[in-house]
């Protein structure tokens, strides 16, 4: 078995990643590890920065959540050194994964984001996603920062309608 937890918890979040077809996000990660005390929040985030340094995960931060993937290198480094995570972990993982598929690709599938444009007003870009399609790209300008944060905000729970009627209004 592995000497060094720290490689052991590298490997799960290595192994939670291979095993979605969409990026998981850093607070999706912690909920599992911490859930099962595996480790502590702290040694976590030590986990993302080695994993990040060393290529094995690519990271991307949109808004205030920051999406993990795994990159080629960490599909390699997990092929062969898999076999030493249990047999027990490997089935929580997929456990948690299976009871929480629809929560956690909706979480990471329906994104949303703001700027100050150059002409001083704000963008806010609303998307959404299935697997490796972009379903719909929406881009408002808008005054003031505040209004572009609360169209970012009320996206999460309105994109479904919203989605429904630009299709049905223009199909």
């Amino acid at each position: 078995m592995i000497q060094d937890p720290l490689t052991l918890y590298k490997l799960i979040v290595l192994y939670m990643l291979n095993k979605v077809s969409f990026p998981l996000s850093s607070s999706q990660i912690n909920d599992f590890i911490l859930e099962k005390d595996y480790t502590n929040f702290l040694t976590l985030q030590q986990v993302f920065s080695d994993l990040k340094e060393n290529n094995l995960i690519a990271a991307k931060t949109v808004r205030n959540r920051t999406l993990f993937s795994i990159t080629e290198e960490g599909m390699s480094t997990l092929s062969y050194f898999q076999n030493r995570i249990s047999d027990a972990i490997k089935e929580d993982v997929l456990n948690y994964l299976k009871e929480n598929e629809m929560e956690l690709r909706n979480e990471v599938s329906v994104l949303s984001d703001y700027y100050r444009s150059p002409n001083g007003e704000y963008e806010a870009h609303l998307w959404a996603k299935d697997r490796n399609s972009e379903l719909v790209s929406i881009k408002l300008t808008v005054p003031t920062e505040d209004i572009a944060a609360a169209i970012c905000d009320k996206w999460k729970d309105k994109n479904q309608q919203i989605y429904q009627y630009l299709t049905e209004q223009l199909f």
